[in-house]
C-alpha cells in the first residue's frame, strides 16, 4: 500500500513539472498544460485517498477541475489578485473557456486509464 503511495506522489510531481514546463517552451499548445492539470488533478487525488475507488478519483477530479474552471467566472478583486501570482495563475488560471472543460475530460480520463491499465494495485 505505502509503496502504491508513493507511486502516485511521484507520478504527481512528474506531472506537475511537465505542466510547468509546458508553459515555459514555445511552441506548446496550451491545451497540453490544460489536459496534464487534469492529469495532474487525478493523481493528486489517487495519492491522498489512496482507498477509494480510481473512478471516484476520477470524478473528483473532474469535479475539481470544472470548479476552477467556473470560479474563473468570478471576478473578486482578491481572487483577480491571486491569479496575478505565478501560483495563483497555475493553479486557479486566468478565464473561463469552454475548450479547457475538454481538456479535463480527456486529461482527467487518460490518467485514469492509465491508472488502470499501467499501475498494479491491490486496490480497486
Amino acid at each position: 500500500m505505502k509503496s502504491i503511495r508513493v507511486n502516485y506522489l511521484v507520478l504527481t510531481f512528474l506531472v506537475m513539472i511537465l505542466g510547468i514546463f509546458s508553459r515555459k517552451i514555445s511552441g506548446i499548445p496550451l491545451i497540453i498544460g490544460d489536459v496534464l492539470y487534469a492529469v495532474l488533478i487525478y493523481f493528486g487525488f489517487r495519492f491522498l485517498f489512496i482507498e477509494s475507488k480510481k473512478a471516484t478519483s476520477l470524478l473528483f477530479s473532474l469535479l475539481f477541475c470544472f470548479s476552477i474552471e467556473i470560479l474563473q467566472l468570478v471576478q473578486l478583486n482578491w481572487l483577480i489578485a491571486i491569479r496575478k501570482t505565478t501560483l495563483g495563475h497555475y493553479i486557479l488560471g486566468q478565464g473561463f473557456l469552454w475548450l479547457d472543460l475538454f481538456c479535463y475530460i480527456i486529461g482527467s480520463l487518460a490518467a485514469y486509464c492509465f491508472d488502470k491499465l499501467f499501475l498494479s494495485s491491490r486496490i480497486n
